[in-house]
């Protein structure tokens, strides 16, 4: 078993006013060489977006984005027609492929704290798509939950992706232990703790921390509080 520990006060970091920003791989104008992304995941940015305020219309392509709002909610528009509110809760997938555009913004009265996934798609040049599902009546407490599979594996209610990857969320309590096999032996994953403190192979995290854990067929968690985490499943190569 290989690992990599990211801490969370080890993140890159923005203050805009209108937006905090931290990076748990390089982006935008942090950068750290030995950050640059974990296999096929580019981009975990933990952000926070003061009421009213958010990001303008701009362009993305050829990657796999996935927002999860922690707390509040996002107002989104797209180039293809899409005009939608994703609450926390509920998960959002964009697919950017040939080219899209899109905006989003904090349209309630309180703080909008949300996480942003980049993945690298299976190949360029795909047709770009959107898709939402609240998970929230789906979430059992001291289980994962499968919330995006690749698109030819999908499961009941999950979401899909362009890439081979699996993304699960939970939250258990303290004193849980659960398994963790991975779906294919040369992925890897990387656990990001929303919340709480989790031992995982001899390594505590708390709050924010990540790990990258690959050369291994499954590994162990140990929640020593109660405690919310997302793991992300993608191809190592």
């Amino acid at each position: 078993m290989k690992k990599v520990i990211h801490l969370a006060n080890t993140r890159g970091n923005a203050d805009y006013g209108w937006l905090k920003a931290n990076y748990s791989f390089s982006f935008a104008n942090h950068y750290d060489p030995e950050r640059v992304q974990f296999g096929k995941l580019r981009v975990l940015n933990d952000d926070t977006v003061q009421a009213g305020m958010g990001f303008g219309t701009h362009s993305h392509d050829n990657m796999e984005i996935i927002s999860i709002p922690l707390k509040g909610l996002v107002k989104h528009r797209d180039s293809m027609d899409n005009s939608e509110v994703i609450n926390a809760g509920e998960v959002q997938v964009m697919s950017a492929g040939t080219g899209i555009e899109h905006s989003e913004f904090n349209s309630s009265q309180e703080e909008l704290n949300m996480l942003q996934l980049w993945i690298f798609p299976e190949k360029p040049g795909l047709k770009p798509r959107y898709e939402q599902r609240n998970f929230a009546p789906l979430m059992k407490l001291n289980e994962l939950t499968t919330i995006v599979t690749p698109k030819n594996k999908t499961i009941a209610d999950s979401l899909w992706i362009n890439q081979d990857a699996w993304l699960s969320m939970g939250e258990f309590e303290n004193g849980r232990k659960i398994e963790y096999t991975l779906h294919n032996e040369q992925h890897g994953v990387y656990m990001f703790v929303i919340d709480g403190e989790v031992e995982i192979e001899g390594t505590l995290l708390e709050k924010r921390d990540g790990i990258g854990i690959w050369k291994t067929s499954e590994f162990t968690l140990n929640f020593n509080n109660r405690s919310k985490v997302l793991l992300i499943e993608v191809p190592m190569d």
